[in-house]
């Protein structure tokens, strides 16, 4: 139980039905949603896409998702992939003869063909009960009537306005300034490209007028995107990932998403008597780090699209695993693995759903770096993903840029089983610190018997190439013990991610949760 004379929240308890999710208003309309006959994949699909309009900075119609789910009834978890792929003519070569070692940010070359509105059409249509129809309309209302602008989302905007280039600083900036908190962001835009969608489906997207806009903005900046790059999008089903720690099943999303990394961390974690150290102190972070920095190097070397990774199952085999935790020195840390040349960042949304009939929904959607590419199309202002950057131009490597390739993607939802039900929907948002933080969400809950919000508050550790970020959180006395031992120690300017999930208990009680590092809530009815 928490102590109630310190600052914090309670988890969440409803019955019927349940939102958690970065931003309240995309958890009011999930809940709506529930509460007017929708399911769980209905109400996510409704706040995800509003969470576009709510974050901005953080996703949107021109990112990709990814979807972990089990149908009411069932225990069975089904995995879709939202993500896109590099158009047909895409170019490594071309790249390293310009001397470039690695794919350019703000660029056409980074730019995937957004995959999330082609997965979130199928799964209406395949999943849920309401139709698109009316799981847009909420969106469609507060594209058209402006959304306040959120504290956090207002620091994050501010950071990431330089990215905006061209027509999106007419979309995103108001007199070339960042918005500020309280002020009303409005997306006319795409208030009609969701209307489209919501008429006449995917196709109104990947064809047509909202496809030349969006091909146009990257073909005029020396795009190679063609129209039958996007008429050809297409979500895959696919079969999740899974691993045993302390007896809870951590079920993942395969390749090209990075989410065997958590499962390898925790495999290698097991090496060590975690629920016997301080969970804040120098001794557990120290390991994590180096586990990490293990699990994290076998990442570099092997995650990329299905059709081109390499040795997928090394993530799963203990024996693996324990070769690699014989390389950890608990008094010493050691140099950070070859550092990637894809760029990892942090900037993504998350909501997880849980209906009545106990249908759960893990979803992620993001456009990658802050505001993507910072380029927009010039008529409806969807900004365009940088989820191209997530390539390596490293001639011969399974995740090399190539022609209609999907990239090495960091964005994972992950959900929990236990004695084979479904325990727990859940999402730690954070670009690369994902997989750490999954397995950091798991060892709270197992090793350190913390309840799910004090699980998802408590401070964080990231050992990101040669550094290892530590949250204010984290005691300036661990901290210079962790430098003693050779860790290179930074505080970074932002929290290490955010994260929601919901615990479905025994007696059928949904218990939700979501990070005070961003400005959501978990609601339920």
């Amino acid at each position: 139980m928490r102590d109630f004379h310190t600052t914090g929240r309670s988890e969440v308890l409803a019955t019927e039905g349940m939102c958690a999710t970065s931003h309240p208003l995309a958890a009011k309309v999930a809940v709506d949603i529930l509460s007017q006959g929708g399911n769980a994949m209905d109400a996510a699909i409704a706040g995800a896409v509003l969470l576009g309009i709510c974050e901005p900075q953080m996703t949107g119609l021109g990112g990709d998702c990814f979807v972990l789910f089990n149908r009411a009834g069932e225990t069975n978890i089904r995995a879709l992939n939202g993500s896109g792929r590099a158009p047909a003519a895409a170019d490594t070569s071309k790249l390293r003869e310009r001397g470039l070692t690695e794919v350019p940010l703000n660029t056409p070359d980074a730019v995937t063909v957004p995959g999330a509105v082609d997965a979130f059409c199928h799964l209406a249509e395949t999943e849920g009960k309401l139709g698109l129809d009316a799981i847009l309309q909420p969106a469609i209302h507060y594209a058209e009537t402006g959304v306040p602008v959120a504290p956090r989302v207002a620091f994050d905007w501010k950071t990431g306005a330089a990215t905006l280039q061209g027509a999106a600083r007419a979309f995103y900036l108001d007199n070339d300034a960042a918005p500020e908190t309280g002020q009303v962001f409005r997306a006319p835009g795409q208030a009609e490209v969701l209307r489209q969608i919501a008429r006449t489906g995917r196709d109104a997207f990947y064809t047509g007028d909202i496809a030349e806009d969006m091909i146009a903005a990257l073909t005029q900046l020396g795009g190679a995107h063609t129209s039958e790059d996007f008429q050809t999008t297409r979500c895959t089903d696919t079969r999740p990932v899974s691993g045993i720690y302390q007896g809870i099943d951590l079920v993942e999303h395969p390749p090209n998403g990075q989410g065997a990394t958590a499962i390898l961390l925790l495999n290698i974690l097991k090496n060590f008597d975690i629920a016997r150290m301080d969970p804040f102190g120098a001794e557990r972070i120290h390991i994590e780090a180096e586990a990490s920095k293990l699990a994290y190097d076998a990442r570099n070397r092997f995650i990329a699209d299905p059709d081109h990774t390499t040795h997928a199952d090394r993530f799963l085999d203990q024996s693996v695993a324990d070769k690699l935790a014989a390389l950890i020195d608990p008094k010493r840390a050691m140099p950070a693995a070859a550092s990637l040349t894809e760029a990892i960042h942090k900037d993504t949304v998350y909501i997880t759903v849980v209906d009545r009939d106990r249908m759960a929904v893990s979803l992620i959607y993001s456009i990658f770096h802050s505001f993507g590419s910072g380029i927009a199309s010039e008529k409806y202002g969807i900004l365009l993903q940088n989820r191209g950057a997530g390539f390596t131009l490293q001639a011969g490597h399974p995740n090399e840029l190539g022609p209609g390739k999907r990239p090495m993607h960091t964005i994972i939802p992950g959900v929990l089983k236990q004695n084979g039900r479904v325990l727990m929907p859940f999402g730690v948002m954070g670009g690369a610190f994902q997989p750490t933080g999954h397995a950091r969400f798991v060892s709270n809950l197992t090793d350190h018997g913390l309840g799910l919000q004090a699980t998802i508050d408590a401070p964080r550790a990231f050992a990101d190439n040669d550094v290892l970020k530590l949250e204010r959180g984290i005691s300036p006395v661990v901290s210079q013990q962790l430098s003693e031992i050779g860790h290179n120690v930074q505080i970074p300017e932002t929290p290490l991610g955010g994260a929601q999930a919901i615990r479905i208990r025994e007696n059928g009680v949904l218990e939700g949760a979501s990070d005070p590092r961003k400005d959501g809530c978990a609601l339920g009815y």
